[in-house]
C-alpha cells in the first residue's frame, strides 16, 4: 500500500492562504526548531517546529523561512545551513540552498549565515511584520535589530514594519482545519497506532513489565517508520489512575487492568489512542462495570462530535453518561442533575473529554470564540477520551479501588458527521478478550 504524503503544491497552497491572510504589505518570518543537547555531545532526535513543517515541509535544523507577499523574485526564500562535506561525514547530508529550492520548493534560497545581510533588505517598505513574538528572546532581539536597520534609512525614502503581528494569530486558526491530505496522513498514523495497542494486548501477560509492553508499541510504530507523538503510558493496576504515568517500571499483576495511552506521529502528524484492558485476559465483574460506563460515555461524547454542534457538547455529554454511571456503581448518590451541577463527578473524571489533534498531540487552535464555545466544523480533528479513576485515595467502595479506565480515539469531523479515524482498534470488551485469547491460544498451540 503506498504510503500518504503531503505534497510541495499543498505546501505552496498553505504558504499562499496564509498569505492572503497577512495581506500584501507584510512579512513572515518563520523558524526552524534548533537541535537540543541530551547529555554532553549528545542531542535529542531532532524533531522540526510544528509551524515551520507545516509551512514547508523542510525537514533541517536551523532554518528560517520567509515569507514575502508579492515579491517579484518569489514570495518564499528560505534559509538553511549550506553544504558542508566534512560536517555532512559526520551529521548526516544537508540539502544546502539548491536542494532547498529543487526539493523543498522554495523560490530563493540562501545560507542562514546571509540572514543578516538579505533579510533587512527583504523587510523594506513592508508594513507589517508577522513572527512569533514572545517564543524565543534571541530571535525577537534579531528581529527588532533588523527593523531598526530598516528604520536608519528613513531618510532614503525607505519604511520599516510599524506593525508587528503574532504569526500564530492566522496561522493557527488554518492549522486547525485538516484538508484531505492530512486526513490521510493522519488516518495512516491512527492505523499503525491501533495495531500497536493490538499487538500490546496479544502479547501482555501477568509478570511482564511495564517497559516490556512500551517496547511492544515502540517496535510496532517503528516498523513502519513513525515515531511515537508522546512518551507512551503504560499503566498497570493503580498505576493507570495516574493521568500522566510514564514511569513505566512497575510489573504487570495477574487480576488488575492495564491502561496505554501511546500513538506515533507520520509525517509530524500525530495519533492519540488509549486503551484499557485486563492483564489477565478477561475482565471481572467489577471492571466490565467500570469499563462499560466509559465505554458509554464515549459513545455518547462521540454522536456529539457533528458539525454544528460546540466543542463542550461531547464533554457534556460525557459527563452526563458518567455521572449516571457512577450512581449505578454505587459511588455518588443523589439526582443526575445536581451531582452534574455539584460536578461530583470530578474525583473520579477530572479531565477535560477532548482536545485538538493534527501536527501536535494537544494541536492548535482556539476552544472559544469570544465568551463562547467555537462551533464544530468539517475540517477538525479531536480526541474523544472519557475515563474512570479510582485511586486508592478515593472514597469509592473497595472493590473500585485501583481501578483507571480511559477510553480514547480520534475524531476527525466531516460534512456529514464524522470519522474515527483509530475505529481498527479493539474496543468492546468482547473485540477486546477475543484479541487477547486469540494470541493466547496460538502461543499454546506452539508450545
Amino acid at each position: 500500500m503506498k504510503t500518504p504524503t503531503i505534497t510541495l503544491k499543498e505546501f505552496a497552497r498553505r504558504r499562499q492562504r496564509l498569505m492572503q491572510a497577512m495581506g500584501k504589505n507584510s512579512i513572515a518570518v518563520i523558524p526552524a526548531a534548533s537541535e537540543r543537547l541530551r547529555n554532553r555531545d549528545v542531542e535529542y532526535a531532532f524533531r522540526q517546529d510544528s509551524d515551520f513543517l507545516y509551512l514547508t515541509g523542510f525537514p533541517e535544523p536551523d532554518a528560517v523561512a520567509v515569507l514575502v507577499p508579492g515579491r517579484d523574485a518569489g514570495e518564499y526564500v528560505l534559509f538553511c545551513r549550506d553544504r558542508d562535506p566534512v560536517m555532512e561525514t559526520w551529521s548526516g547530508r544537508r540539502a544546502g540552498p539548491e536542494g532547498a529550492i529543487a526539493a523543498y520548493g522554495a523560490d530563493c534560497a540562501f545560507p542562514i549565515g546571509d540572514i543578516g545581510e538579505i533579510l533587512p533588505g527583504l523587510m523594506e517598505n513592508r508594513t507589517t511584520l508577522c513572527a512569533p513574538f514572545g517564543h524565543s528572546e534571541a530571535l525577537d532581539r534579531r528581529l527588532f535589530g533588523w527593523v531598526n536597520q530598516v528604520r536608519s534609512k528613513v531618510r532614503s525614502g525607505v519604511r520599516a514594519p510599524c506593525e508587528f503581528f503574532a504569526l500564530e494569530h492566522h496561522l493557527h486558526e488554518q492549522r486547525l482545519f485538516k484538508q484531505a491530505g492530512e486526513f490521510r496522513m493522519m488516518r495512516h498514523a491512527a492505523t499503525i497506532s491501533a495495531n500497536a495497542h493490538r499487538r500490546a494486548m496479544q502479547v501482555c501477560r501477568p509478570g511482564m513489565i511495564e517497559y516490556e509492553i512500551e517496547a511492544e508499541l515502540l517496535h510496532e510504530f517503528r516498523r513502519h517508520g513513525t515515531e511515537p507523538a508522546y512518551h507512551s503510558i503504560v499503566g498497570g493496576g493503580e498505576n493507570g489512575c495516574i493521568l500522566h504515568y510514564i514511569e513505566n517500571r512497575s510489573p504487570l499483576r495477574d487480576g488488575d487492568l492495564l491502561l496505554i495511552d501511546a500513538g506515533c506521529e507520520y509525517g509530524g502528524y500525530a495519533s492519540d489512542i488509549t486503551r484499557t484492558f485486563p492483564v489477565s485476559g478477561r475482565f471481572s465483574a467489577e471492571q466490565r462495570e467500570v469499563y462499560e460506563v466509559v465505554l458509554e460515555a464515549q459513545a455518547a461524547a462521540i454522536a456529539k462530535a457533528v458539525p454544528g454542534n460546540h466543542w463542550n457538547d461531547p464533554h457534556d455529554a460525557a459527563v452526563a453518561t458518567i455521572t449516571r454511571g457512577l450512581r449505578a456503581l454505587g459511588v455518588l448518590k443523589g439526582r443526575p442533575s445536581d451531582l452534574i451541577r455539584k460536578e461530583a463527578f470530578k474525583p473520579y473524571y477530572m479531565h477535560r473529554t477532548g482536545h485538538w489533534l493534527g501536527l501536535d498531540v494537544h494541536d492548535v487552535g482556539d476552544y472559544r470564540i469570544g465568551d463562547t464555545w467555537r462551533l464544530l466544523e468539517p475540517g477538525m480533528v479531536m480526541t474523544v477520551e472519557p475515563g474512570l479513576y479510582f485511586g486508592p485515595q478515593t472514597k469509592a467502595p473497595k472493590a473500585l479501588r485501583g481501578i483507571g479506565v480511559r477510553i480514547e480515539d480520534d475524531v476527525a469531523l466531516t460534512r456529514s458527521g464524522h470519522e474515527v479515524l483509530s475505529g481498527e482498534c479493539p474496543k468492546t470488551v468482547a473485540e477486546i478478550e477475543s484479541c487477547m485469547a486469540a494470541e493466547v491460544t496460538s502461543r499454546s498451540g506452539a508450545a
